[in-house]
């Protein structure tokens, strides 16, 4: 080991530590589709593409399934795979998540992928949320630790 692996190695925290890490998320763009529109309430596809500033720095291309009811109110379940930086370490990981719409406001819920990290970010785990104006932005926060 070198002086520069031992360097890196102190400046990341310690496996089982636990640390919260807040971003700013912003959809770059998005295109919804329907594929089932027989009855009420409609099936939709949507692609996204999100940036992440903050203690998160990096770019996602979400997969989304929508319920999208007549008053425009919805729910998702999603998955995407988050490539960037995270508490210094660089790598990528995966989430699953739940959405809800409403009144136009979005919430979520998501939690890590176990297995889903790679590079430095191998063996994380967490949960995250965030809530924002739907088209302006959300506010997220990712509780996280390393397995």
């Amino acid at each position: 080991m070198n002086d520069s692996d031992a360097a890196h190695r102190a400046a990341q925290p310690p496996t089982s530590a636990r640390a919260t890490a807040r971003a700013r998320i912003t959809v770059r763009s998005s295109h919804a589709e329907p594929y089932d529109e027989t009855m009420g309430p409609a099936l939709v596809e949507v692609r996204l593409t999100e940036t992440f500033t903050g203690d998160i720095e990096g770019e996602s291309p979400v997969r989304a399934l929508q319920v999208l009811r007549d008053d425009r109110s919805a729910v998702l379940v999603s998955l995407q795979r988050v490539r960037g930086r995270l508490g210094g370490r660089a790598g990528t990981f995966v989430l699953q998540g739940a959405e809800t719409v409403a009144n136009g406001k979005i919430t979520a819920t998501w939690s890590v992928v176990p297995r889903s990290g790679t590079g430095d970010l191998a063996g994380l785990r967490g949960e995250v949320g965030f809530a924002g104006e739907f088209g302006q932005g959300s506010d997220g926060t990712l509780d996280y630790w390393f397995e």
